[in-house]
């Protein structure tokens, strides 16, 4: 598969987007968004030694390379390496837990969209502080629990209903995570928890909202607009309503 061209993704797998969400096949103005947000935190860094943690088909690996860098990927589901292999070598099918690197390894790590479906996300973090060099940086998005939807879909009377479900992420958490037991959401605090006592030190962190590029394909005006309000509200309190956490940290 070209990873860049425009054909629809391939018919989901909702047992597998239960359980390790839905890669990214077509390369649009969300992701660049987020390349380009990642290469002004992170700086030359993007021409060194690069790892992207969960790299699903290959999406970003693919424009990580462009930089000059050495880039290599890490995927849980094999089927994914083997499609994403097909256009990038440096690819290995193992779990985020159990990095299989030395420590400082790599200049950046990108996490993108991936700890919420791993087992044990703070074992996930220790990892990528471990296998990062010191002065490296990882780069990590995660979703925003006070985000109106959740976007991974939930279980209702023991079946998966896949979609965005407004206002679950809201709910008590012993409830929300009975309906969403397949992944998990984070606020601020729960963020920070995430990296109490690690060599590292936050270099950036904020909540940004989505690109909506599959609204704007069917509705331009409507779509367009949308973002652009919300992408607005980011540099206002209001962005604690946004989809992801962006965060950015270097080892020390």
């Amino acid at each position: 598969m070209t990873q860049n061209n425009n054909n629809l993704a391939p018919k989901i797998d909702l047992d597998k987007a239960a359980l390790r969400g839905e890669p990214s096949y077509v390369w649009r103005a969300g992701q660049q968004r987020r390349l380009d947000m990642l290469h002004a935190a992170v700086g030359d860094r993007v021409q060194g030694k690069i790892l992207e943690n969960g790299c699903g088909v290959g999406m970003y690996v693919e424009h990580l390379k462009s930089f000059g860098g050495q880039v290599f990927g890490l995927e849980y589901d094999f089927p994914r390496v083997l499609e994403a292999s097909q256009n990038h070598h440096l690819l290995i099918n193992a779990a985020g837990e159990q990095l299989p690197y030395p420590k400082n390894s790599f200049d950046l790590i990108l996490s993108h969209e991936v700890i919420e479906h791993v087992q044990d996300d703070r074992k996930a973090i220790e990892e990528m502080i471990r296998a990062l060099a010191v002065g490296g940086r990882a780069a990590i998005f995660c979703p925003n629990r006070w985000y109106p939807f959740e976007t991974h879909g939930i279980y209702w009377k023991g079946k998966y209903k896949f979609g965005n479900i407004p206002l679950v992420n809201y709910l008590p958490r012993k409830l929300r995570d009975k309906l969403a037991p397949h992944v998990e959401v984070y606020t601020s605090r729960e963020m920070n928890h995430l990296f109490e006592g690690l060599p590292a030190k936050v270099i950036r962190k904020t909540i940004i909202f989505g690109a909506y590029d599959n609204l704007i394909a069917r509705w331009p005006i409507v779509g367009s607009a949308l973002r652009g309000i919300l992408q607005f509200l980011e540099k206002t309190p209001f962005r604690i309503f946004g989809l992801s956490h962006f965060w950015v940290v270097e080892k020390i």
